[in-house]
């Protein structure tokens, strides 16, 4: 089922999504050659614990999950996907990151992702982050009132596979509102015109994943969360929380 949101109900999670958009930008502020994703982990656990906001991320355990996730943020370097868990691991030089992270306030949440380079960028992952952005910003334009959820999965994979980019099979972005994950479904590719129409108060988070070999095959790390690329190929990741609103698309988690 899916709950429309009223105007007051959006602009709390705006609230969320703001304290989101920090963390991000904090997260991206520190990391650099040398430091840790357990080091970039503490950093968005300091936002939200200033915000008095809590992680829906932490202590997450979906059906496929082996143990519970036991942090904060997802980071996910050069050819894990996402779902990648903070670890001791320090960064290199040329490292590719994606960092997903999430926030709940007074009963509301926020979920977001972006991708960078640390150090040395690579002009290939340069042009995957760009074309991730760019995705994302396709499918936050088709997120309009009468549109359908297809248009949505329509505009992000056909920048993708314009690009010449894979797209992860079954992954994909989801409603969002009291819960981090809400109905509906929202795919990264699909068939314009079709699913569920898109109606005023409806939130989306809207996450298109990129592979940059343009496979869309993948598999689960030892650890049973991080999703990696069955080719060693890198991998960005994209996302905002949007609300559906009778005047446009208003992006809650902008940076």
């Amino acid at each position: 089922m899916v709950e429309l949101k009223t105007d007051s109900s959006i602009d709390a999670m705006h609230a969320a999504g703001q304290f989101v958009a920090r963390a991000l930008t904090a997260v991206r502020e520190a990391a650099g050659v040398g430091v840790s994703l357990l080091e970039l982990d503490e950093v968005a656990r300091e936002v939200l614990r200033e915000a008095g906001a809590t992680s829906p991320f932490l202590g997450y355990r979906p059906s496929f999950a082996p143990t519970p996730f036991p942090a904060v943020i997802c980071a996910s370097v050069n050819d894990a996907i996402v779902h990648g868990i903070p670890t001791a691991y320090r960064l290199r030089d040329g490292d590719l990151l994606s960092v997903d992270c999430g926030a709940e306030l007074d009963g509301w949440a926020g979920d977001s992702a972006l991708t960078f380079t640390v150090g040395t960028p690579r002009p290939a992952d340069l042009r995957l982050i760009e074309t991730a952005e760019r995705a994302l910003a396709a499918g936050i334009d088709a997120a309009v009132v009468g549109n359908r959820i297809g248009d949505i999965a329509y505009a992000i994979g056909s920048v993708c596979r314009a690009a010449g980019y894979g797209i992860p099979d079954g992954f994909g972005g989801h409603g969002i509102g009291r819960r981090m994950h809400e109905d509906p479904g929202v795919p990264n590719e699909g068939r314009p015109g079709r699913g569920m129409k898109l109606r005023h108060g409806m939130a989306l988070a809207i996450e298109p994943m990129l592979v940059a070999s343009g496979r869309d095959d993948y598999h689960a790390a030892a650890d049973g969360w991080t999703l990696k690329t069955n080719d060693g190929s890198r991998a960005a990741h994209a996302e905002h929380t949007v609300a559906i609103t009778d005047s446009g698309p208003r992006i809650l988690t902008a940076r």
